[in-house]
């Protein structure tokens, strides 16, 4: 590389983890945690760097070996995509200290704990996917990125090797590959009407072709499908209910973000000529399916993070009311429909990683992964609680959080576009949430000693605090992200 590639940030934030993934998996199994903080601590600071670049410059491009496309693989850094690199390092690197300590606390005696053989090179493999996915600039690299975010995840959730977790990732892996396979026969379809892949070349190019529109339904129904919109959710819950907490923090909070990312760049790029309002209705209907039907379950689980788990269901559908509320509408309520999707992401991100980093010190501390075995965990691990309580905040839209400012802006977005059925979604949804967070919260303060298997680490309680800190913030110094959003 040139003095000026080696400068440029864009190929060492996919790089950088693909080196100490592979460094974790030579060290050997439960082997890499210091070098995975170490690496996701410089990638963070790469993508702050590139995040500034873009902002002050604008959109950034960079050529894979010196070659342009078409002929080369182009890699593109735009608002959108700065934000979602920016978005994966504020979880990753917190999610991985608390790692450390988590793997080391949940079995002292062993040399090897339970679901930390392959974790640090596999979360390496998982964060390089979500940011070649972030930066591709063509159909079929964003597919590459797509399928190996999958396989990633699919190894995370089945880490443990208990029955119920390896079930969970069989059946997400053929949720996945299902998914997978509908968009490379979307991708397929554009390649045989138009001979390029590349997103620049066929923004002018798409046309409401028969074929054309059997592509973007494929890649639609796939994306929604990995994306775990109801009601194609079936495999989500025993995913990230099932697997280890680390591995469903990282599940919750960014993966599961990466296939909606791909699929709002497709509804408002190249497939904006076929969108209409009918089909934005559609999704959004569904995304607020999603937020009653995930909330209704979660209140109903027996175990913790199990509820957490359909509390994620729940959440990711107000990311659909995007569609409805910025599709064919003004530009005012396009914005404001917008920004409040993206601080969504950012704002759950950060909470659901706190959520189920919480969960997972407090299930430690009471020895199992019960709501009614609580009791008392509220005076033994009052960090924990708090962060959970926090991140709760945040899901329930309450200021000054993340959440709050999202929600309020997609509540703006329903009104200024005349759709107010949306603004009841909203409220119906907060609601919810603050009955299951307030049904833990209330329990953890029971006057019931729980079962204790020892004390937890402080940097669970710590790690678990930041990131539920961090979507409370958010809402309060929420413009620098949003800014990034009108670049490009």
């Amino acid at each position: 590389m040139a003095t000026t590639e080696l400068a440029d940030p864009i190929p060492w934030l996919v790089l950088l983890p693909l080196a100490w993934a592979t460094a974790a998996f030579v060290l050997g199994p439960g082997r890499g945690g210091r070098l995975a903080v170490a690496g996701l601590a410089v990638q963070a600071a790469l993508a702050l760097a590139l995040a500034a670049e873009v902002l002050e410059a604008g959109p950034r491009r960079y050529a894979v070996g010196g070659w342009a496309a078409p002929l080369g693989i182009e890699l593109l850094a735009d608002g959108l995509a700065a934000f979602m690199l920016a978005t994966t390092a504020a979880v990753a690197l917190p999610v991985a200290v608390y790692a450390r300590g988590y793997f080391r606390a949940v079995s002292r005696s062993d040399a090897h704990p339970k679901g930390a053989t392959w974790f640090w090179p596999l979360t390496g493999y998982l964060v390089a996917a979500l940011d070649v996915l972030f930066l591709a600039a063509d159909l079929f690299n964003l597919y590459v990125g797509l399928e190996l975010l999958g396989l990633a995840a699919v190894g995370l959730t089945a880490l443990t090797g208990e029955r119920a977790a390896v079930a969970a990732a069989l059946r997400y892996l053929l949720a996945s590959l299902l998914g997978s396979g509908a968009y490379l026969m979307g991708v397929a379809l554009v390649y045989g009407a138009y001979g390029t892949v590349s997103l620049a070349t066929l923004a002018p190019l798409i046309e409401p072709l028969p074929a054309v529109a059997l592509a973007a339904g494929l890649m639609a129904a796939g994306l929604a499908l990995k994306t775990a919109l109801f009601p194609l959710h079936f495999w989500l819950p025993p995913a990230h209910g099932g697997a280890a907490s680390p591995v469903s923090a990282l599940l919750s909070a960014l993966v599961v973000k990466a296939s909606f990312y791909l699929l709002l760049r497709l509804w408002f790029g190249i497939y904006a000529p076929l969108t209409t309002a009918a089909a934005a209705q559609l999704l959004g209907a569904l995304g607020a399916a999603a937020v009653v039907w995930g909330s209704v379950q979660a209140l109903r689980q027996e175990r913790l993070k199990m509820l957490v788990a359909y509390s994620t269901v729940a959440q990711l559908g107000y990311l659909f009311l995007v569609f409805p509320l910025a599709t064919g509408t003004g530009p005012a309520a396009a914005a404001a429909a917008w920004g409040g999707a993206l601080l969504q992401v950012l704002a759950h991100g950060l909470a659901k990683a706190a959520m189920f980093a919480a969960a997972g010190a407090m299930v430690l501390a009471a020895g199992r992964d019960a709501v009614a075995g609580l009791g008392g965990v509220g005076a033994r691990l009052p960090l924990s609680l708090f962060a959970f309580a926090l991140a709760g905040v945040t899901l329930m839209g309450l200021p000054p959080s993340g959440g709050f400012t999202a929600k309020w802006l997609l509540l703006r977005a329903a009104l200024a576009s005349g759709q107010w059925w949306w603004a009841a979604v909203l409220v119906v949804g907060g609601l919810l949430a603050a009955a299951y967070v307030f049904r833990v919260l209330r329990q953890a303060f029971l006057p019931v000693e729980a079962a204790s298997t020892g004390g937890v680490p402080r940097s669970l309680e710590f790690a678990a605090l930041a990131l539920a800190l961090g979507g409370v913030l958010l809402g309060l110094f929420g413009e620098r992200p949003l800014a990034l959003l009108g670049v490009g």
